[in-house]
């Protein structure tokens, strides 16, 4: 790495590169440690404040601080004066301090020793964690795969994805795209979706439903995800199910006509629904229902209106009698 520094004439800080380089100090407490070494002389800006202005959040602030405090660079002392009255002081440092040397610094005092209660950034040094390193034979050494890569690696080739049937590599693709649109944390491209149909095509195949394929690709996901394309493909290969033991008995060719005859749900539906149509019916059970119940509910209403009405009428003609 190339590195190019103009050192600035004024209005500059001497920081060491402990702060800068510290493994257990946050970024927001070496930014807010930075800030409070960075005032003049003679400012008294609280630590709160030096916050708010470095734009650090609340909770962050309150983390930042007890790093800088359990370091050795933040001290603070509370002080009541003669009316009763509660007044904090803060100090910072540049270095690691221990109480005693702090409320020496505090007093003006000069302090002699040099830190060394505090544990050291760097670490100490351990005794050897292995007994001695291994020689070389100068011959290659093969490493079987685990237990859990081997069975992988069998699904892998129980897989034959060029016996998929078109159709239901068709239902697989569309069921991890609607996967991608629901779950964010699983967002797929277009070619990865292609590449990946084939997979949830073998789930159907083998007798596995929509809902079990989108609840064994959804569970226990992590709340980061660097690959949704690696981690469904794991998934699918991982959890894919057995080979039912009845399709020796049964040819697979039997599901490519109900794959084929399936027919998307005209209905109103977030992701798209496919359903096998009985006598050319455009909706799926669930809507048609959905409409029936709507139906008879609208007629129960009119039924009603036309009663009420009707009893209206004879109130009238009563009294008109009378």
């Amino acid at each position: 790495m190339l590195k190019h520094v103009i050192a600035p004439v004024r209005f500059f800080s001497q920081v060491p590169n402990e702060i800068i380089r510290h493994p257990r100090l946050s970024a927001n407490a070496v930014r807010l440690l930075l800030w409070q070494l960075s005032l003049p002389d003679g400012v008294h800006q609280p630590l709160w404040e030096s916050a708010e202005r470095a734009r650090i959040g609340k909770r962050s602030f309150t983390l930042a601080k007890r790093q800088l405090v359990a370091e050795g660079y933040l001290f603070e002392w509370k002080e009541q004066s003669e009316g009763g009255q509660w007044s904090t002081t803060q100090m910072v440092s540049n270095v690691c301090l221990t109480a005693a040397q702090a409320a020496t610094a505090r007093d003006g005092l000069p302090v002699v020793a040099p830190p060394t209660d505090a544990i050291p950034a760097i670490g100490e040094p351990k005794a050897r964690s292995v007994g001695r390193s291994q020689d070389n034979t100068g011959e290659k050494t093969d490493h079987p795969p685990t237990r859990l890569a081997a069975e992988v690696l069998s699904r892998v080739a129980e897989v034959t994805l060029g016996q998929v049937p078109a159709p239901l590599v068709e239902r697989g693709a569309q069921a991890l795209a609607a996967l991608s649109h629901t779950e964010r944390r699983l967002r797929l491209t277009g070619s990865e979706v292609r590449a990946l149909a084939p997979l949830a095509g073998e789930w159907l195949l083998r007798g596995a439903t929509l809902r079990d394929l989108r609840d064994d690709l959804t569970a226990g996901l992590p709340e980061r995800v660097h690959s949704a394309a690696g981690l469904l493909r794991d998934r699918l290969l991982r959890k894919m199910p057995e080979v039912p033991s009845f399709a020796e008995q049964e040819p697979l060719t039997c599901v490519v006509p109900r794959a084929a005859d399936m027919r998307e749900c005209q209905g109103e539906h977030t992701q798209p629904r496919l359903f096998t149509p009985v006598a050319g019916e455009r909706l799926c059970p669930a809507c048609r229902q959905d409409r029936a119940e709507a139906a008879q509910d609208a007629s129960g209403a009119i039924q009603a209106t036309l009663r009420g009405a009707a009893t209206v009428r004879a109130v009238l003609r009563g009294g008109a009698a009378g």
